[in-house]
């Protein structure tokens, strides 16, 4: 059965086909024929955003929340480009999205026509694949095959532009499309002879750790690893984007590893003769030095991705395929084998670092409010169920490390790319896409005031997430460098100098939304009580901190993990510990 429509037409009828509920763009010229359909579309919401960027990070949002493929869409040129920044942060962190852009018409591609930019070949290191499509046949069958790609194996982004004349031009309609990636087979299944080998080399370690990243949540096997850490009487560490996949109240659990892990966790992986590394990169910010990382320990690297098997650090066993058969076919290796090692001493020596060196902070002499402090009343009072969505910088690792996550995929956060500005319109996509859901963004004042303009969106759809502003009236990490390595020259990170520019809770007014401030110890579960009480609007809560909080512990970048600092010129003892 086919149907004669307009290119425009076949693409709102191929989204609704593969079950896009909502989507978040800006019109403009190339892309506005798409718009026309949209409007009479009864199964798609489109969501008109602020800044493109919003679009983007909004679709993350609700990607990662849901598990679905997020969708955003921007015209041409200045529209298009405004997508780079969340296409690369969906890159760096594997989130299904799917970017649709309009293009100018095929006849003008490559004469710099007005709002052109060769947004395919601009995104092409950065999507895991991307389309031009210039013919209206082609748009059903692109479709299909874009949210195939966003989806499975390592997931990821995917840009599909399309030409104004391909929208425009007439097409017969038929779904489902035939498919046509001959090339394109991701890897499953692992191999059961690296299973074996790596349930031998588990039998046999003495100093064995868990290191989970979100490819373990990604391929939804928190309960599989659950299964396996408590059959082998494993330590888990677990990265900034796989926080809430084991549970942080598990005894076995001995927090994030990194620059500002734990020192537990930074300890379990220095200390080991075997790191069992699932869904994981080893990148710079928990390896520090590579070639002081873990220096006597094998590894056991299990990725859906083969192009990160061994990248930066060598695999003794490498397995591709998805981290859940990975690790159920772990848990049955282990089983069969009826060994299992002896872990006494080990894990005497890391719940002696665990009590030794537990995470803390310290309280300002001016009774001024913690930030850290905030975070945990946070987490007492909002609880496990929610999902917590935060920026990028100091308030990042405070999130991290002091809000308890028992939950998978309860922490959304901008983990490899690092985007300032994500937080807002991210948690805005996560309670679209949950609506049911707490959802609260916790921002510093510097990231807050890069897409803070999606409050009117959020306001104005009904959307009532809760944003928490950390609120040192600085760049705070970049403050904190300054400290530590720039002899306190505090060269341009000062937001505020002496007046409260801008009044958070006037802007949050002037948007629609509810302001709050909070700059006592005294009064920070009150106010949030008060946000968790209203639910029809957004509720903005500037909390006013300490401008010298700083996070601990830390690893200088590119220093050896063995110089782990928990506070200035403080460092725990390891030579006692071997």
């Amino acid at each position: 059965m086919t149907e004669r429509m307009t290119g425009a037409q076949a693409l709102v009828r191929a989204l609704e086909h593969v079950g896009v509920d909502t989507v978040f763009g800006i019109p403009g010229g190339a892309i506005l024929p798409a718009y026309d359909p949209l409007y009479d579309s009864t199964k798609v919401r489109h969501v008109l955003v602020r800044h493109e960027q919003g679009a983007g990070h909004a679709a993350e949002g609700y990607a990662q929340a849901t598990g679905r493929v997020g969708v955003c869409m921007a015209t041409s040129g200045p529209g298009a480009t405004n997508l780079v920044t969340p296409i690369a942060d969906a890159f760096m962190d594997s989130v299904p999205i799917v970017a649709i852009t309009g293009q100018v018409a095929s006849s003008m591609i490559g004469t710099d026509a007005f709002q052109e930019s060769d947004i395919s070949g601009i995104t092409m290191p950065i999507t895991k694949h991307n389309f031009l499509v210039t013919d209206a046949d082609d748009i059903p069958r692109t479709i299909m095959e874009a949210f195939h790609i966003a989806s499975t194996g390592r997931p990821g982004p995917v840009l599909v532009d399309i030409s104004k004349d391909a929208l425009q031009a007439q097409t017969e309609f038929r779904w489902p499309p035939t498919m046509q990636l001959p090339g394109y087979r991701p890897v499953t299944r692992p191999h059961s002879k690296q299973i074996r080998e790596a349930a031998k080399l588990i039998a046999e370690s003495k100093r064995p750790v868990l290191y989970v990243g979100g490819g373990v949540h990604k391929a939804r096997a928190s309960t599989e690893l659950l299964e396996l850490a408590e059959l082998a009487d494993i330590p888990v560490v677990t990265t900034l984007m796989a926080r809430g996949t084991f549970p942080d109240g598990h005894p076995q659990h001995l927090g994030m590893p990194g620059m500002h892990g734990s020192v537990s966790a930074v300890g379990a992986l220095q200390k080991s003769d075997l790191i069992i590394g699932l869904g994981v990169r080893f990148d710079d910010r928990v390896t520090g030095d590579l070639s002081t990382f873990a220096p006597r320990a094998k590894i056991v690297h299990a990725d859906i991705d083969p192009a990160e098997i061994s990248k930066n650090r060598h695999a003794d066993v490498p397995i591709v395929g998805d981290c859940r058969e990975v690790i159920t076919d772990l848990i049955a290796a282990i089983r069969a084998s009826g060994q299992k090692g002896d872990y006494s001493d080990w894990w005497k020596l890391l719940n002696g670092l665990k009590e030794t060196y537990p995470l803390g902070y310290d309280t300002a002499d001016d009774g001024s409010l913690a930030p850290q402090y905030v975070m945990e009343r946070l987490s007492a009072i909002v609880g496990p169920d929610a999902y917590y969505v935060s920026g990028v910088g100091q308030h990042q690792m405070w999130a991290a490390q002091f809000i308890e996550y028992e939950k998978p995929g309860t922490f959304i956060n901008s983990g490899g790319l690092g985007t300032m500005g994500f937080a807002v319109p991210a948690a805005m996509g996560a309670k679209m896409g949950c609506p049911d859901a707490t959802v609260w963004a916790i921002d510093g004042d510097g990231c807050f005031q890069m897409t803070n303009q999606e409050l009117a969106t959020c306001a104005i759809e009904g959307v009532p997430i809760k944003i928490a502003v950390i609120n040192n009236g600085n760049l705070g990490m970049v403050r904190q460098w300054q400290t530590l390595f720039y002899d306190e020259r505090y060269s341009n990170t000062d937001l505020q100098t002496t007046r409260r520019i801008p009044d958070f809770v006037k802007l949050a007014e002037a948007y629609g939304c509810v302001g709050l401030r909070c700059e006592r110890p005294e009064d920070v579960d009150a106010v949030i009580e008060k946000a968790m009480e209203i639910n029809d609007v957004p509720v903005v809560i500037d909390f006013v901190v300490h401008q010298d909080a700083m996070v601990w512990p830390m690893i200088a970048g590119g220093a050896s993990n063995d110089t782990i600092q928990i506070a200035v010129d403080m460092a725990p003892k390891w030579e006692n510990e071997e």
